[in-house]
């Protein structure tokens, strides 16, 4: 009986252009799409203007070494009239102003001071050039500072001691290149398989209502509601486990994205996550008697949905309202799992929270989307049993 229902639906799939379109095309299209957009996965070579009233041989040191760098491209030098301006037109995305006398400061062991002025309305690269340019004005300082202690009859390790008596010892774990891409690709393919599942299956159970097909479902389904259930879900709970195995093999080496932690693990809350999303995606559906505003609405809640799963901003941050919202959303556990072991090599017992709030919510949907048929089907014009 559940292969009977799972041929009813590949065979309404493949008559709905709109669903074939949805299910077949859109998850391996908007995967590889956002990939490429991400590939690079860090933005490099930003320009920036600098201003040099100094015009001292460390100045010019100073530039050259920003320069140098991966992250920073120095545009032109320029005067601080020019260099605003320069901004303001977004031909670059800030500018480092050198006060006169700096080398004079530096080599007496005064302090010198560099003022750069970025574009923070892109906040991701004024962020790293920051750090960059940062990273260049200490080095370069600590090294004149070391020669100069050095002219003085210090030895290499006392002058070192003095010029940096604390070094600090930066190591970001799991995404060493700290780059964005890395950080946004794995939740962006979870998403796509959350969306594209609930637009399917949702727009596909819709479809029974508005053709007036549900009866005939029900029917198949010997009139018992959990076979109807997992009998259309089956399809989609397959198709998805192949898409959810294409993303961490094809695309995760296409992307250069590793998985750190255990595949076996992965694939198991996977699983549990596609479960919990196919009753609620029948119950959406059947919250709609047309199949396009079903799909219409379920689009455009795809990026505030992804805004609220706590992935790009802490849920702890978010209104309380919305924190109870993002509790209903199967993809909110999930993604707690499923960065934990894709992006930090966690095991599931290091998430159990997030394990148990997953189940308890394919409990949830699984019972509402019961009531909800079993409502439907007393509306419908034969009286159907609920098992």
């Amino acid at each position: 009986m559940l292969f009977r229902l799972l041929l009813r639906e590949v065979k309404m799939v493949a008559h709905d252009h709109s669903l074939l379109l949805t299910l077949l095309i859109a998850p391996l299209l908007y995967a590889f799409f956002y990939g490429s957009i991400y590939s690079y996965k860090t933005e490099e070579e930003v320009p920036i203007a600098v201003v040099d009233e100094d015009g001292s041989g460390l100045s010019q040191t100073l530039i050259r070494q920003i320069d140098n760098t991966q992250m920073v491209d120095v545009a032109a030098v320029t005067t601080l009239e020019k260099a605003k301006e320069s901004m303001y037109y977004g031909h670059t995305q800030g500018f480092l102003y050198i006060e006169k006398g700096m080398e004079k400061k530096v080599l007496s062991l005064q302090q010198a001071n560099m003022v750069l002025a970025v574009n923070a309305a892109r906040f991701l690269p004024s962020s790293d050039v920051m750090g960059a340019i940062t990273q260049v004005g200490l080095t370069v300082g600590a090294g004149v500072r070391l020669q100069y202690l050095q002219k003085q009859g210090m030895n290499t390790e006392a002058s070192m001691q003095e010029v940096m008596p604390v070094t600090p010892d930066f190591r970001p774990m799991f995404n060493t290149r700290t780059d964005y891409g890395t950080f946004l690709l794995p939740g962006l393919l979870a998403m796509i398989l959350q969306q594209t599942l609930l637009l399917g299956l949702a727009g596909g159970t819709a479809a029974e209502k508005q053709k007036q097909t549900f009866g005939a479902w029900m029917e198949m389904a010997g009139n018992n509601l959990s076979v109807a259930l997992w009998g259309k879900g089956m399809f989609y709970f397959i198709l998805f486990c192949c898409y959810a195995f294409f993303f961490l093999t094809v695309n995760f080496r296409v992307l250069h994205l590793q998985l750190l932690g255990n595949a076996w693990e992965l694939a198991l809350v996977t699983a549990l996550f596609l479960l919990s999303l196919i009753p609620m995606g029948i119950f959406t559906g059947l919250l709609f008697r047309s199949q396009l505003l079903c799909t219409q609405l379920l689009a455009f809640s795809t990026y505030p949905i992804f805004l609220i799963t706590g992935y790009t901003w802490p849920i702890a941050q978010l209104p309380e309202g919305l924190k109870f919202v993002s509790a209903l959303l199967p993809i909110t556990p999930f993604l707690g799992l499923y960065q934990g072991i894709v992006q930090q090599g966690a095991h599931i017992t290091d998430r159990l929270p997030d394990l148990y709030h997953l189940c308890i919510l394919w409990v949830f949907y699984t019972f509402i989307c019961l009531l909800k048929m079993k409502y439907t089907a007393h509306k419908s014009p034969r009286p159907y049993a609920a098992v």
